[in-house]
């Protein structure tokens, strides 16, 4: 099954371009943190849309990506009484950024995330 990484077919550009407008909005969170919420709002409500494609494994990162930032800014927030709170809070960023790149660009690639074919 070797497929060209960057045909899509047309049934699926509609949930594409969700998946693009959430991978978007993640990164919006860095000047408006309540487009982080409503991307996963999002991810959520079309979940089921891309059950059984390429992108469902793209919904399940941003799903992923989204719980484990929340705990970790979590995480840091209650320990910024201590030092170790920034670092926390600094990493999560990074992070965050690194998913939504790594994310994004498997996507304009038409790559699905984790070596899923």
């Amino acid at each position: 099954m070797n497929q060209d990484p960057v045909t899509i077919p047309i049934n699926h550009q509609r949930e594409r371009t969700v998946t693009t407008v959430v991978y978007a909005l993640q990164a919006l969170s860095f000047f408006f943190g309540i487009s982080l919420f409503a991307a996963i709002i999002i991810n959520y409500v079309k979940l089921d849309d891309v059950r059984g494609t390429w992108l469902a494994s793209h919904f399940r990162w941003q799903i992923r990506t989204f719980w484990f930032s929340l705990l970790w800014t979590l995480i840091g927030a209650v320990s910024l009484l201590f030092v170790i709170g920034y670092f926390i809070l600094i990493a999560d960023m990074l992070w965050l950024i690194y998913r939504i790149a790594k994310g994004w660009l498997n996507l304009a690639n038409g790559r699905p995330m984790y070596g899923v074919r």
